[in-house]
């Protein structure tokens, strides 16, 4: 069994609050698999409805009068019995059937059973389904495997595991012997990445072509739900899908329309990117006019650079041996699309919004995220090279921006020069978000 970071979240959750909790992500992250293994192993019963397996089940839930009508024709779908206050109902696949999203705030309120839902939200406004249930529902996104949970997955003890955050917080080396290891596991991961049917087939077979064999089949399936969820789009939905990997490939990797449509408008295309987004299965990384807080207000809407959901369906697109040169760590041809997709795809796990900086004047960041109230800057470095970076000099040495610190992500161990640091590329696994605090301000009125 693969363990992923969900597990600890769903036992935390579930023991902090009676409210239901909505998992959503991209097909094929593992949502169910994850579910299913919480309820059965902390619930007395467990009841399952998928609304894309029980077309029948959608009229039956949809048309409930009340709670108690709801949970009597949940009753009728369930051979599993009810046990009250033990018993955790699962709701999959909801996007067929958004009526439960709704009625989830009366089950809440009745209180005799637990809920949890999962979808991937395809065709469905995701801002309706958040707002419903206010005070009754969270919503969590699930991704595919970050990096620590891959590298857990095939065999990394805890021991090493420790070591290297212990070099991440004491801004020190890592042992050469172990950093040698762990490229070699970064590039395993570039290849396999994190969908957990390719990551169980690696652990099964240890062969990449029957892992390539599994990415195709999620390929195939993500172009089927193109097809099934946005029929009138579905053109320019599969054309855009497909050109993210040459589109990354290019020098300065942003998407261009032109390349989809010579009198391609932005307007015209929107709602495709952002069906791409919600649905999951690709991660666009939005231009900043400057690098400064917050960031999202100088996002510019129509420039963005468009990443795969998972870098090991990226290198699944590429030509045929990319595989093999990727191991090798082939001087032959240029990853750096590959190294920035693994970086975005790390970020955006870890709760991040992606931007990227680029000026004539100064050059481009490859990334720049918020981190503890500032700007933190990424550079991605896949060659040699990795010291020289004009666009990262000039935003620190400028300071309007105010920027403490940045990192360049590479091949090499860690370096520091004054405020860069340069880490080895798996570093990034340690780049998260400060859990937030509690703040408490009382208004004095007393002298009114």
């Amino acid at each position: 069994m693969i363990k992923r970071k969900i597990d600890r979240y769903l036992e935390e959750y579930y023991a902090s609050t009676k409210k239901a909790l909505l998992i959503t992500g991209a097909r094929q992250t593992g949502k169910t698999y994850s579910i299913r293994h919480f309820g059965k192993s902390h619930f007395e019963s467990m009841v399952e409805i998928n609304f894309l397996e029980m077309n029948d089940a959608v009229p039956v839930i949809a048309t409930a009068k009340s709670s108690r009508d709801l949970l009597l024709r949940i009753s009728s779908l369930t051979t599993q019995p009810l046990v009250k206050g033990k018993t955790l109902i699962f709701f999959d696949e909801v996007q067929e059937c958004p009526e439960i999203v709704t009625a989830i705030k009366f089950l809440v309120e009745e209180g005799s059973y637990r809920y949890i839902m999962s979808g991937s939200l395809l065709g469905v406004e995701l801002k309706d389904l958040r707002s419903e249930p206010v005070g009754y529902m969270d919503v969590k996104e699930m991704f595919p495997l970050d990096m620590e949970e891959f590298f857990t997955a095939v065999g990394l003890s805890q021991m090493v595991m420790d070591e290297l955050r212990d070099a991440w917080e004491n801004k020190r080396s890592v042992d050469e012997f172990v950093h040698v290891k762990l490229m070699e596991l970064f590039r395993l991961y570039l290849i396999v990445g994190g969908m957990p049917a390719a990551v169980q087939k690696y652990l099964d077979s240890n062969n990449l072509q029957e892992v390539l064999a599994e990415q195709q089949a999620i390929l195939r399936l993500y172009k089927r739900d193109i097809a099934k969820y946005d029929k009138k789009n579905k053109l320019y939905l599969e054309e855009i899908f497909d050109l993210i990997p040459s589109e990354l490939n290019a020098k300065n990797k942003r998407f261009i329309l032109k390349n989809l449509n010579e009198n391609a408008k932005f307007s015209h295309f929107e709602n495709s990117f952002i069906w791409l987004k919600e649905a999951g299965v690709a991660l666009p990384v939005y231009n900043v006019e400057e690098p400064v807080v917050p960031l999202k207000l100088s996002r510019s809407r129509n420039l963005f650079k468009l990443f795969q959901n998972d870098v090991g369906l990226l290198a699944s697109q590429y030509a045929d041996g990319i595989q093999l040169r990727l191991l090798t760590d082939a001087k032959s041809i240029n990853f750096g699309s590959v190294y920035e997709n693994a970086i975005a795809q790390e970020l955006s796990a870890h709760g991040f919004d992606l931007y990227y900086f680029n000026s004539k004047r100064q050059g481009e960041l490859d990334f720049v995220i918020e981190k503890n109230g500032v700007v933190f800057p990424i550079e991605v470095k896949s060659g040699k090279d990795y010291h020289r970076h004009n666009a990262l000099s000039n935003v620190i040495s400028n300071q309007t921006y105010q920027i403490p610190e940045a990192v360049v992500f590479s091949n090499e161990n860690f370096s520091q020069s004054e405020k860069v640091m340069y880490l080895p590329v798996y570093m990034a696994m340690f780049v998260e978000k400060q859990p937030s605090v509690d703040i408490t301000y009382k208004v004095d009125l007393s002298g009114l």
